[in-house]
């Protein structure tokens, strides 16, 4: 009998717990480790801290639903990662042994690499969490109160782009309804090269279309922004040339702010030598599998992905719904074929899909492959592309919540977009 432990229990982890358990013989033991006990959508926090949506509406309690398809669920955060031994040792003081690993832990927040940033002891705040969302609704409650300047955006080796955007305009599209729109001036600070790069060179056209949107919503924009400190109501930005030399300093006046921070690895992983890349990120070879420790796998946010280009300032690469989805399923496949004696041969895939949501509208980004050139380099922007994201989110919740490990982009993204014969690597 073999134990596989998946660290985390998010977008990748919970899927891949139900596959493994769908997948494997039932003498095998699977065991989803997670620092805390409920399942947080992600993907609807801008939502949330807007008050179109309530934690409940995108949280869940995790234990009984694992338990109910025979997955054991320990909440706990882990200390230490024993690669060597092949053991945890969790925050609560037990230690866990494991034959394989599957971390999906998602990011660690870097916060703390800008003076003053996030809402942890800083000015700005965060979609990143449900619990930042609560915080940045709360606050943004009480700015409605009395309405100033806004500042959205991601700072430097940011790598998840998309949600800043998103936040702007679903923003923009409340701050409408309420009828104050007229007395908050919006800019957007972005370590982007050009609006609509999203860490991935441009979709389509990305660019002409965003610009075209932040313009119709009287938003300004700074790109090539470093952040370089936040006080209380004041952010200082340099702005660079192609060159990555600063060309102009901005102090920017705000009231109320949602910056989007660089991604590290989390601690436990971090510290195990030979696992990862200077900034914390899991390195694995094409079957998401560790060179240095072959019992352990990982996929999503947590990789280590090379960006795409170089950018004046530091930019990272995206890890979206499809591919998160495909990692998962190629290692519970490579797991599956290690317990029957086969060597792993099964592939994620490096294509990128993207459903953003804008507040009235939204837009469709497909990158396949996701590094150019492309097979496929398609953008399109509808008020269906709204609808399709709430429609995603109330699915992806009722799939989880049922225990399927159906695959969500392939049976039904792709095929909506109208490209399901599109599924090379």
């Amino acid at each position: 009998m073999a134990h596989i432990v998946i660290m985390g229990a998010g977008t990748g982890g919970m899927p891949a717990a139900y596959e493994m358990r769908e997948k494997l013989d039932k003498a095998h033991k699977v065991t989803v480790v997670n620092a805390v006990d409920y399942f947080q959508f992600v993907p609807s926090n801008p939502w949330l801290a807007v008050g179109w949506r309530t934690r409940d509406d995108i949280t869940f309690p995790i234990r009984p639903y694992l338990e109910k398809k025979g997955i054991d669920f320990i909440a706990s955060a882990v200390e230490k990662i024993d690669a060597a031994n092949k053991r945890l040792a969790l925050a609560n003081g037990d230690s866990l042994d494991y034959d394989y690993l599957l971390i999906t832990t998602g990011p660690k927040l870097a916060f703390e690499e800008i003076e003053g940033l996030g809402p942890h002891g800083g000015h700005t705040h965060s979609v990143c969490t449900s619990d930042h969302a609560e915080a940045a609704w709360a606050g943004y409650q009480k700015f409605t109160q009395d309405p100033g300047h806004v500042i959205i955006g991601a700072a430097q080796g940011a790598s998840c782009f998309g949600p800043a955007y998103e936040y702007a305009f679903i923003l923009d599209t409340d701050l409408r309804k309420r009828k104050i729109r007229d007395k908050v001036p919006m800019t957007y600070v972005t370590s982007e090269p050009y609006i609509g790069h999203l860490g991935l060179g441009g979709v389509g056209d990305s660019k002409g279309m965003i610009e075209s949107e932040l313009r119709n919503r009287h938003i300004k924009w700074i790109t090539n922004a470093k952040i370089t400190r936040v006080a209380a109501g004041k952010m200082f930005v340099a702005e660079h040339n192609e060159a990555g030399e600063v060309i102009k300093e901005h102090e920017l006046e705000f009231n109320y702010s949602m910056v989007l921070p660089a991604f590290k690895g989390v601690d436990a992983v971090a510290n195990v030598e030979g696992l990862c890349n200077p900034r914390g990120f899991v390195i694995v070879d094409e079957y998401q599998r560790s060179p240095t420790f072959p019992n352990i796998y990982s996929a999503g946010v947590c990789i280590a992905i090379p960006p795409v280009e170089a950018t004046p300032v530091p930019t990272g690469t995206p890890k979206t719904g499809y591919m998160i989805e495909s990692m998962v399923s190629a290692i519970v496949q490579n797991i599956e074929a290690e317990l029957s004696g086969k060597q792993p041969s099964h592939k994620g895939t490096w294509n990128a899909i993207c459903l953003a949501d804008m507040g009235d509208t939204g837009a469709a980004f497909v990158a396949l492959p996701q590094i150019p050139p492309r097979n496929v380099n398609w953008m399109k922007k509808g008020k269906w592309v709204h609808v399709a994201k709430v429609a995603f989110e109330k699915y992806f919740l009722r799939k989880m919540k049922r225990g399927s490990s159906e695959p969500l982009y392939e049976k039904y993204v792709l095929k909506a977009l109208g490209i399901e014969r599109l599924r090379e690597k």
